[in-house]
């Protein structure tokens, strides 16, 4: 079956999200000849409040939301029964154009744990300071002052953020710093900076830094409304992409096929979910998947698809006073401001020796193998929300906040449970993807959830502000249960014993999480970056194993798990890709 060829370029990006931007904008930077185009399924995002404001960031996951794809896993009995559901970027810039734009940074040690040639850290320190202007502090040496996204506070801080860390500081008894994104320092509470514009108050994400700033640019092209089908190969040569309108985008537009044609290079940039299962529509993939999707095998590539893991993630509200100041409540001025998250503080949280023992032995393994020796791995970060923020899989509690409240965000670092990302064809011949998400597979990974929510528990019951806890937000613990929840008319003392904790209750626990936990859309690893006997996809330049002309870029490549929120990641790799390409083409990168 023939399809109209629309054009050529010289490099086609099928996928348009956070490093697609970022390798594209850089390409476009060092050689303004190049003909580039992106294809990105989602609308643009030039300008447009919703993704400019950092107010309005829980806009974007309202269940009307085209800003988001909204990914479905397959039941799990980790979760007694219950289907995940996992948002992900579907815009122009992608995550950047739709998270939360908490800055954290992984350690550096993550990227050296992946073994690969050209990726570790004193390689990848220099672009990780080449992208940023650090607004915070001057003078850091791991930060960078010149780069194109921004890294402020905001200057919108909110009280209640210096009540969790005078908390932490004390009853925790953990130290303060004003910067724990030095790619090395652990355990230690500190500010939560934030990809915001401290000068306009605007969000800081890729489309607008590497892609709109570039208007003048007549051979940088982006369609947007493009949904990528499948890379065209001749012989084993990628040669070009077969896209047609997307049906979320443009429920008007015609559907059949086109081809636009790529003379140097096609990059898929999908991400973890989009990026595997282009590669299996194209023939590209473990012979099992493609033949009961009666796609015709081009390269036996097993790993792809395989190797899902993300971060994952618990909330539970607290009532607070009602003069508490946040975004939503309170002062005026902040009422009124745009450029807020709703985060200022953190910790990233390692176990001291006596919460190590009050954890299930079930952890205990995991500990000693990957952690313990590792002082700057976190086990998970616990933060403050300063809003009502139920859990998404609660839905009743969404109806209604109650009144002024604060939420306890935690989650997990490098959960031991991994999961996958296939297609699949449903009975009457459509198209579907099938998403194992992995979410506590593996029993030790519960274990920190549990901590976590007795040690978040402590740590806001004993803040100036804390009033009780929302009890439909907790677990429902049995009448008469030291753990019962409750409204309050203040705080506990510092020095109040902890609440103790039966067997029983923390079955209830253990339960309330299965039924509520999420992931935190840190969703990477489909296309890992490994040898290909290793169950790998791309090689060290991101060469996708068995053709030619066709890398992957975006964190869909990450072997292994980060410690710390991806997007900071999704923009290494997409400098560290505009360098090999640039590397490839001959192109001065300097």
């Amino acid at each position: 079956m023939s399809h109209p060829i629309l054009s050529e370029f010289d490099i086609v990006f099928a996928g348009g999200g956070t490093t697609a931007c970022v390798v594209a904008g850089r390409l476009a930077a060092y050689d303004p000849s190049l003909r580039i185009l992106i294809l990105e399924a989602g609308q643009h995002t030039l300008n447009k409040p919703i993704h400019v404001q950092p107010s309005q960031a829980l806009l974007h996951l309202a269940p009307t939301s085209t800003t988001v794809t909204f990914n479905i896993g397959n039941p799990s009995p980790h979760l007694n029964g219950r289907a995940p559901i996992i948002p992900s970027g579907r815009c122009v810039g992608g995550g950047s154009c739709v998270n939360f734009m908490a800055y954290t940074r992984a350690p550096a040690s993550d990227y050296d744990d992946w073994g690969v040639d050209g990726w570790e850290s004193p390689k990848l320190i220099p672009l990780m300071k080449k992208l940023e202007k650090y607004e915070a502090q001057p003078d850091c040496t791991t930060h960078g002052y010149d780069g194109p996204i921004k890294v402020s506070s905001s200057g919108c801080k909110m009280g209640i953020s210096n009540e969790f860390i005078q908390v932490g500081t004390t009853y925790h008894k953990r130290q303060y710093a004003e910067d724990t994104d030095d790619l090395e320092t652990c355990n230690t509470y500190s500010p939560c900076l934030k990809y915001i514009d401290g000068s306009t108050g605007r969000r800081s994400d890729a489309a607008h830094h590497y892609i709109y700033n570039q208007a003048h640019n007549p051979n940088l092209h982006v369609w947007d409304g493009k949904r990528v089908k499948r890379i065209v190969f001749e012989d084993k040569r990628a040669v070009g992409v077969e896209f047609t309108s997307d049906p979320v985008s443009c429920p008007d537009g015609n559907q059949s096929s086109s081809i636009v044609r790529a003379s140097k290079l096609v990059v898929v940039s999908a991400g973890a979910f989009g990026s595997p299962t282009i590669l299996e529509r194209s023939g590209i993939g473990a012979e099992a998947i493609l033949k009961r999707c009666g796609i015709e095998q081009l390269v036996n590539l097993p790993g792809v698809g395989e190797n899902y893991r993300d971060h994952y993630l618990v909330l539970v509200p607290y009532l607070a006073t009602d003069d508490v100041v946040t975004p939503s409540r309170g002062d005026s001025i902040l009422q009124r401001s745009l450029a807020q998250n709703s985060l200022d503080s953190k910790i990233k949280w390692r176990p001291d020796d006596e919460e190590l023992k009050a954890m299930s032995p079930a952890f205990q393994l995991r500990w000693k193998e990957f952690l313990q020796d590792r002082p700057d791995k976190p086990v998970a970060l616990f933060t403050l929300f300063a809003q009502y923020l139920p859990p998404p899989s609660r839905p009743l509690l969404n109806i209604l906040a109650p009144r002024s409240s604060m939420t306890a965000c935690y989650y997990t670092l490098y959960p031991v449970s991994v999961g996958s990302v296939h297609i699949n064809v449903t009975e009457d011949g459509k198209e579907r993807m099938d998403f194992n998400t992995g979410i506590l597979d593996d029993p030790s990974d519960i274990v920190p959830l549990n901590f976590g929510y007795k040690k978040t528990r402590e740590i806001f019951r004993r803040m100036a502000s804390y009033r009780g806890e929302v009890a439909a937000g907790h677990p429902d613990f049995p009448e008469g249960s030291a753990a019962a929840c409750k409204e309050t008319s203040g705080p506990v003392e510092l020095d109040a014993p902890d609440i103790v904790y039966t067997a029983e209750d923390d079955e209830v626990i253990d339960r309330f999480l299965r039924d509520i936990v999420q992931t935190l859309s840190h969703s990477l690893g489909t296309c890992a970056m490994k040898p290909e006997a290793d169950h790998g996809v791309v090689d060290a330049r991101l060469n996708v194993y068995g053709v030619s002309n066709l890398k992957v870029a975006d964190l869909s490549i990450s072997p292994l798990n980060v410690g710390g929120n991806t997007y900071s990641t999704a923009l290494l790799i997409g400098e560290r890709a505009a360098m090999i390409i640039a590397e490839d083409l001959g192109i001065n990168c300097i």
